[in-house]
């Protein structure tokens, strides 16, 4: 039989030194952003959070919110290769992942050559993702999950980091196609992004409507994000936020013991959302100077999380309730 050795525990006075100098880096990322992006902490943080976790977001907004802006801030601030591609009805899967030429050499032989896609970038921003056909939506399945392509029967491996922030418009128009849910399931969060603040918002008309706009520069690069993403990694949790994480992932499913989920629930979170709980309540804790995530975290990380891996039922829409109510209701009852 194999026995399986534990993790030899980190050094205790070398991870916090881990943590200071993390830290020191995550408020030089938060000062980049905010030459360029004003307002909206909690977007930046929630964002920050999926990718300080090693994961993808979908942020979800109505035009002119700079969601857009946010991506291409965030690819120059953490050093990332960024790509973007604009999802249109008419794109096509090659269109992502690139394909396969044919090619003469000097001898007259023929031969196939693989030409890569936009996927093949640390940062890849899909651009109203939700525009493009469910054929072509799924082009990002296995990339998403697995961190490579399969093209040709070949195997063709991503960069690293890779991570995909894609941008949603919540409005129903025509030419939409809603998301599948097992390509939902991916995103470690959902991020709703609001309308801005006054303040805010008068901040974005004195300063971009002038001569020049001020532009973000890089503060880290690809290897220190993925020395961040391993730190949070060894970070320890809690028992208490373990079971927390489970008890409200497990009572926001159909078939759970309380009468929310009896009433309201069609279907819900898998163990994904267990998984994406403990991951983003870590980089959340780190986010705000702290070694070890609590329970606070897992209740300000429900909503981004659970939201879109969950459907209410006819009874629950006829009602006039959405799926944020019933996290709200379901986290008051799970602690």
């Amino acid at each position: 039989m194999t026995m399986i050795k534990p993790e030899v525990p980190s050094d205790p006075k070398a991870m916090i030194a881990e943590a200071e100098k993390a830290l020191a880096d995550i408020a030089k990322i938060k000062t980049g952003i905010g030459t360029v992006i004003f307002g909206q902490e909690s977007v930046i943080e929630r964002t920050l959070v999926a990718l300080l976790a090693g994961g993808h977001a979908l942020l979800v907004g109505v035009p002119g919110l700079a969601k857009t802006k946010l991506v291409e801030t965030l690819g120059t601030v953490l050093g990332l290769d960024d790509r973007r591609i604009q999802f249109t009805p008419d794109l096509m899967p090659s269109d992502i992942l690139g394909s396969e030429v044919m090619e003469q050499d000097d001898n007259g032989k023929r031969y196939f050559r693989y030409v890569k896609g936009p996927v093949f970038a640390q940062l890849l921003m899909a651009d109203e993702i939700n525009r493009a056909s469910p054929r072509t939506q799924s082009a990002l399945l296995q990339a998403m999950q697995e961190y490579h392509v399969t093209i040709a029967g070949e195997r063709h491996d991503l960069p690293q980091p890779f991570h995909v922030l894609a941008t949603q418009n919540p409005l129903e128009q025509e030419g939409t196609y809603p998301l599948p849910e097992a390509q939902l399931d991916r995103f470690l969060m959902q991020i709703d992004i609001l309308y801005p603040e006054l303040e805010a918002e008068r901040r974005v008309l004195l300063e971009t409507t002038g001569t020049s706009d001020a532009k973000a520069e890089r503060t880290i690069d690809a290897e220190r994000l993925r020395d961040m993403q391993q730190l949070i990694r060894r970070m320890p949790v809690p028992e208490g936020v373990v079971d927390a994480i489970l008890k409200l992932v497990r009572s926001a499913r159909p078939g759970a013991d309380n009468d929310i989920a009896k009433t309201f629930i069609s279907w819900g979170p898998g163990p994904r959302a267990s998984q994406a709980l403990m991951l983003c309540a870590r980089a959340r804790a780190l986010y705000d100077g702290r070694l070890a995530p609590s329970v606070d975290d897992v209740k300000a990380l429900a909503e981004p999380v659970l939201q879109h891996r969950m459907a209410l039922t006819f009874a629950a829409r006829a009602d006039g309730m959405n799926v944020r109510d019933v996290i709200g209701n379901l986290t008051k009852v799970a602690f």
